[in-house]
């Protein structure tokens, strides 16, 4: 991987961390979705979300996930990367995590294990350093 992939996945890690650290969730703005769309355009790549539409409940999360005909982010990444081991995840990939909804919870990778994600005992999006994480994808720009 050259300097200028590993500098633009590091550039938009650092981004999508300003923009959401801290911000308390928010179905529709601020959740794992939204995350994962600004992170994709961070790195110069289009998000699936222009089909999505708007939601503001978890309800509504679902009903965009089935517009662009997938039933989890899980399910719309693999269309589009390539799967990797979790442990292999550098800086700028996305990780999915346990979950205690009906939805995936995803977190960008931000260098040495730790994760940019929502969590249910936080207000805001966090650094997590997870100890299971379930799959993982390799972001090309």
């Amino acid at each position: 991987m050259s300097e200028h992939v590993l500098i633009l996945r590091r550039n938009a890690a650092q981004a999508t961390l300003l923009r959401f650290e801290g911000q308390p969730f928010a179905w529709g703005r601020f959740d794992c979705a939204k995350m994962l769309a600004f992170h994709l355009r961070a790195m110069n790549l289009s998000p699936a979300s222009a089909k999505a539409g708007s939601y503001s409940t978890a309800i509504g999360a679902r009903r965009a996930l089935g517009r662009m005909g997938a039933k989890s982010l899980a399910e719309l990444l693999d269309v589009r990367f390539a799967r990797i081991a979790p442990a292999a995840a550098l800086i700028g990939d996305i990780v999915s995590l346990p979950s205690t909804g009906k939805l995936d919870a995803i977190g960008i990778a931000l260098g040495n294990g730790r994760l940019l994600s929502y969590h249910e005992d936080a207000v805001g999006a966090i650094v997590v350093q997870p100890v299971q994480m379930l799959a993982a994808w390799r972001i090309v720009a």
